[in-house]
């Protein structure tokens, strides 16, 4: 298993996406927040925009809907061919139905669970999903810490996976950098979403590729 780097475009210049997407070339896939101001409170783009991001980059979009009502508007994502689509636990009773729909219309499913939110209920249900997302921080904005408590969440998913060798990407989301990365792939994450992390620096690619080489050394080191 090699460790996925995905950057968060939330760090990137919005006006220059495709200036700003040829500088992370060497990523593994592109991680595209979706915000409504209604589930969290921060307004970023729609499918037409995502959509268009799909056009000018020919690395696949990760998708992260931070949106009430998934069941409306998850499958026109999958639709725009985009490669997964992860929507959130929280905002949705039937989480089966819409990863199901996604699957349906082409795309990966992925389901992203808050801080708050216990895992353990979604871990019967993780072979109706191609991703669980562990948010490490409050959605909405970039640039936080890591908040210890959610790396619990991961190691516990980990183990589930494991154990019923499940094909699911375990993905952290929020304030994953150089300082942090290797202990939480060494707990069980295998996909990471950095956004500052990359965005910070100079020579991007070097850097997606110092963070992958952190996390495969974590990898290695688990038990």
């Amino acid at each position: 298993m090699s460790a996925r780097i995905n950057p968060s475009i939330l760090s990137a210049d919005f006006v220059n996406f495709e200036r700003d997407f040829a500088s992370i070339a060497g990523a593994d896939l592109i991680h595209v927040d979706v915000m409504d101001n209604h589930f969290v409170p921060n307004l970023t783009f729609g499918q037409p925009m995502v959509a268009r991001m799909q056009q000018v980059t020919p690395l696949p979009l990760d998708v992260h809907l931070m949106i009430e009502n998934p069941e409306r508007w998850a499958v026109g994502y999958a639709e725009a061919g985009v490669f997964s689509v992860t929507f959130h636990a929280e905002a949705t009773e039937n989480p089966i139905e819409v990863a199901r729909n996604i699957r349906a219309a082409g795309a990966r499913a992925g389901v992203a669970l808050k801080p708050g939110t216990d895992v353990d209920p979604y871990l019967e249900m993780l072979a109706e999903f191609d991703q669980l997302l562990i948010m490490t921080v409050e959605p909405g904005f970039g640039g936080q810490s890591l908040i210890e408590h959610t790396l619990a969440k991961v190691t516990k998913a980990r183990r589930k996976i494991d154990q019923e060798a499940l094909d699911v990407w375990l993905q952290v989301d929020g304030g994953i950098d150089e300082g942090n990365i290797e202990r939480v792939a060494q707990l069980g994450a295998d996909t990471f979403v950095a956004g500052s992390a990359v965005f910070k620096a100079t020579d991007r690619d070097a850097q997606i590729q110092r963070l992958r080489n952190l996390a495969n050394a974590g990898i290695s080191h688990r038990h």
